[in-house]
């Protein structure tokens, strides 16, 4: 059965080119278009899409509304397409599965990439368990007060500890669901999220504002600390390295590894090599293989590894393949992996 799409955007030419290069594709049929959120709502409501694909920035209700009405009562998979990246993870808070970057105008090759990739994430985006995605309203503290509390009074670590995540679609929340109350004492954490340039460092920007911790964009040579946050630059392979003062980051334009820069194998890789037994990998939800045989080598070599479980993926892929390859130590639901992580720093405190 082919996928049914609904495509909701202002611009009568560019919702006619996606119907027209959509339609294309044997595993896809547009079964309607919409003009404006209005008339978006209507249509969903008379023609059960499996899949929207959701312009944001359109006049008078704009597609926040129409997340902000949908996802809370009747969620659906909604794949965002915007020319603004603060827009595109403002919309995943809402509970879009994920995004596409709108093609720059009048550039064959960007049209031809946007395509591509738009009929990628519809694919991924009927497959999402979408009920599963946390909404900022919705989100408790993790960390109960009298528990982190311990953390807080500036306890020291093992210095070698380091906390390595990795995670795909639906992984900005996830993540945000993870990290977001971890004491500012924590050991540093690496972070791959697969995101292409100018979104990763919006996003480090977003959690440095909203976590405990520290956090930013990855940079060649960055010290890796205490309290920190470092996530992989778009395009750019993220490795850990260390010399006499410790650790820190390379950053470097690569090829794609496991299909993506950065790739979670590569810095799941690395940690492994270098930290081994003071490691503590965790890998989210996300479609494909990326991370799976990284974080086997990590719990191969002594470190501590968590797996999404499949309940509370939005893509139970990454995780899978994680599990299936005997690299997870635990399998959690989302919700329960932040406090299983203080566990295992109150039991390394030195």
């Amino acid at each position: 059965m082919p996928i049914n799409v609904l495509v909701v955007d202002d611009s009568i030419v560019f919702r006619t080119k996606l119907n027209l290069s959509l339609s294309k594709d044997p595993e896809i049929k547009v079964i309607g278009t919409a003009m404006d959120v209005e008339d978006a709502l209507k249509k969903i409501k008379e023609l059960k899409p499996d899949v929207v694909t959701l312009d944001i920035e359109m006049p008078n209700a704009n597609g926040f509304e129409l997340l902000k009405t949908v996802m809370p009562t009747n969620p659906l998979p909604i794949v965002v397409v915007s020319s603004l990246p603060a827009n595109a993870l403002d919309a995943l808070s809402l509970g879009a599965v994920d995004f596409v970057k709108k093609p720059e105008a009048g550039v064959v090759d960007s049209t031809e990439t946007f395509i591509a990739k738009l009929i990628e994430k519809i694919k991924i985006a009927s497959k999402a368990n979408v009920k599963h995605i946390e909404r900022p309203s919705a989100v408790q503290p993790i960390l109960a007060q009298n528990s982190s509390s311990a953390i807080s009074r500036n306890l020291s670590f093992n210095s070698n500890t380091i906390i390595a995540i990795g995670a795909s679609t639906g992984g900005t929340e996830a993540i945000i669901n993870v990290v977001k109350d971890l004491p500012a004492s924590t050991p540093p954490v690496l972070i791959v999220q697969h995101m292409p340039a100018t979104f990763t460092k919006l996003y480090a920007d977003r959690l440095n504002r909203i976590c405990k911790m520290r956090a930013k964009e990855a940079e060649d040579f960055d010290r890796v600390l205490p309290g920190q946050i470092i996530v992989g630059a778009g395009g750019y392979q993220m490795t850990l390295k260390k010399d006499d003062n410790g650790y820190y980051i390379r950053s470097v334009i690569g090829e794609k590894v496991s299909g993506h820069s950065p790739s979670v194998n590569v810095l799941f890789d690395s940690v492994a090599e270098l930290v081994g037994r003071n490691a503590t990998a965790v890998i989210l939800t996300g479609m494909g293989s990326d991370g799976a045989s990284g974080i086997t080598k990590i719990r191969r070599l002594g470190g501590y590894t968590i797996g999404q479980d499949k309940d509370s993926c939005v893509v139970y892929g990454m995780p899978m393949e994680a599990f299936k390859l005997g690299g997870i130590v635990k399998q959690l639901p989302l919700d329960m992996i932040a406090e299983d992580l203080f566990a295992r720093l109150k039991n390394r405190i030195i």
